[in-house]
């Protein structure tokens, strides 16, 4: 471990959702190529959940950044959140390039699906390690800054 990078240096901010009130539906990052990366992580951010709402969430997987062949990753998908246990909850998923299959899958996204009523929530695919150069010159486009 190099105790003397900025984290920055290690972790891109790759893919996210907005914070938004989101409708009974799915919503997803962008695709996140992880020949770039060593690993990643999805974090989802649950807000209030609406009355009877069940939130799910799983890492998908495809062959190129137009998401074609796009497929479930196993094992990567959360236990369903529901209303009855409570609002403002957080969940992780851990990606490894090895969780993909090996047949030309390389790019990942996180797919969060909103079920019955609308909730807030946010998210934020984080590549972790890069196999080049600083794991910034790999963050989406919309990071606005990097203070160090």
């Amino acid at each position: 471990m190099q105790g003397n990078l900025n984290p920055s240096a290690r972790a891109a901010l790759a893919g996210f959702i907005a914070p938004a009130q989101v409708a009974a539906g799915t919503v997803t990052t962008g695709w996140v190529d992880m020949r770039k990366f060593f690993a990643a992580l999805a974090v989802l951010n649950v807000g209030a959940i609406g009355a009877g709402g069940t939130i799910d969430a799983k890492v998908q997987q495809a062959t190129d950044a137009n998401g074609t062949g796009v497929k479930d990753v196993p094992g990567l998908a959360i236990t369903q959140l529901l209303k009855a246990g409570g609002d403002n909850r957080q969940v992780a998923i851990n990606v490894r390039p090895e969780d993909l299959d090996k047949t030309g899958f390389r790019f990942v996204r996180l797919s969060v699906t909103v079920g019955v009523a609308s909730t807030f929530l946010a998210a934020t695919l984080l590549g972790f390690d890069p196999r080049y150069g600083v794991a910034s010159a790999n963050q989406s486009t919309t990071v606005a800054e990097t203070v160090s």
